[in-house]
């Protein structure tokens, strides 16, 4: 499905009904990542799923972007769908910084987090100049080379090396980023904010979900959020890095499932 928003036409699947849970996408993927979730989480929740603007099929915009301007994209979509209640948010690694923004721009609408491989700190000077280079090897036309160095890095070992299906769909779900979308990913990424601070201001239900073996992500991270964020939830995703929500999909749905039914649901807002 699309919908028309004041910047682009935006891309999004729309499954299940009740509480609404947003999933947010991370560098450089789009909403078909959360297959998964769609199809194993529709009898709990609305689940929709959003092509951020020049990813999948949502219209490509100039870069730059920003994590403010992703955050803005989502409220604009959920006023175009009517959608009046509060929900909760699910970002992956670059869709946990713009779970960030949003929650610092509109903290009206959300009755939860779900912030999983992700991180609240900045990138460091290194990184910056990684994404610079990743920029420049981009506008050369050589995605192809980003896409090789992301993809055995985004899962673990044990699944690059045993489930060759898995890895070419993530392939092919990367290969479906427009240039605009890689070199927005990129700005806005280097350019984003420090949102440590924003957590020991999060004031309402958050989940943190990490892969046990993130190779791009250290656990310890999503450790130190999940004790800065008062009254926050931690459960670690057992033989699955960066893209857990692919390489174990039983146990990432089982534990939003639990975090819905038992802390959203049960009137903990």
């Amino acid at each position: 499905m699309k919908i028309k928003l004041p910047d682009f036409s935006l891309a999004y699947d729309d499954a299940g009904q009740g509480l609404p849970l947003v999933f947010v996408h991370g560098y450089p993927l789009n909403r078909r990542m959360w297959q998964p979730q769609m199809r194993g989480l529709q009898d709990t929740a609305r689940i929709l799923a959003v092509d951020l603007r020049g990813h999948g099929d949502s219209q490509a915009t100039p870069a730059p972007y920003s994590m403010d301007l992703f955050a803005d994209d989502l409220n604009a979509f959920l006023e175009a769908l009517g959608i009046d209640q509060k929900v909760v948010l699910c970002g992956l690694s670059m869709g946990g910084y713009i779970t960030f923004a949003f929650y610092r721009k509109y903290p009206h609408r959300l009755a939860g987090l779900i912030l999983t491989a992700t991180r609240a700190a900045p990138d460091t000077p290194a990184q910056r100049e990684a994404r610079d280079q990743a920029a420049e090897t981009a506008r050369q036309g050589n995605t192809a080379s980003i896409f090789n160095s992301m993809l055995p890095r985004l899962l673990t070992p044990k699944t690059y090396a045993e489930k060759p299906a898995l890895v070419a769909r993530v392939r092919k779900i990367m290969e479906q980023v427009s240039l605009e979308g890689i070199l927005g990913d990129l700005s806005a990424m280097k350019e984003r904010p420090d949102s440590t601070p924003t957590l020991a201001r999060i004031d309402i239900p958050t989940l943190f979900l990490p892969g046990a073996n993130d190779q791009i992500i250290p656990l310890q991270e999503a450790q130190e959020m999940h004790t800065a964020v008062h009254g926050s939830q931690l459960e670690i995703i057992p033989e699955a890095g960066h893209l857990l929500n692919l390489e174990n999909p039983p146990l990432f749905n089982r534990a939003v499932r639990r975090f819905l039914r038992e802390t959203i649901d049960h009137g903990k807002v």
